[in-house]
């Protein structure tokens, strides 16, 4: 059985930084795809950043490049989203996915095949 459990998120301060964790079981996250979404209040879930099974491709939301970073613990099983320079609005739940087909479609929420539950970031100005 393949969970995804998210962690980190909370309230911060216009400028502050805020680690997501997202640790894996029942799948091996150096083999997949994994991405991060977040859905703001109001709006549909939107794309932030997403890691080849390589590690070799990383990809990036234009709101979010240079400010976010995307990374993987193989020997934690766990994918991380490093959040920088935060601002109010990157206020959203986020979501961390899996796609086991590895495809190459990193921002396409149709292609992750496991979700996490969730965590909520606020952005306070």
């Amino acid at each position: 059985q393949v969970q995804l459990v998210q962690s980190g998120g909370g309230l911060v301060q216009d400028g502050g930084s805020l680690r997501l964790s997202c640790a894996a079981s029942g799948l091996k996250v150096s083999k997949y795809v994994m991405g991060w979404f977040r859905q703001p209040p109001g709006k549909e879930r939107e794309f932030v950043a997403a890691i080849a099974w390589s590690g070799g491709s990383i990809q990036y939301s234009d709101s979010v490049k240079g400010r976010f970073t995307i990374s993987r613990d193989n020997a934690k099983n766990t994918v991380y989203l490093q959040m920088n320079s935060l601002k109010p609005e990157d206020t959203a739940v986020y979501y961390c996915g899996a796609d086991r087909h590895s495809s190459r479609s990193y921002s396409d929420i149709k292609v992750y095949d496991y979700w996490g539950q969730g965590t909520q970031v606020t952005v306070s100005s």
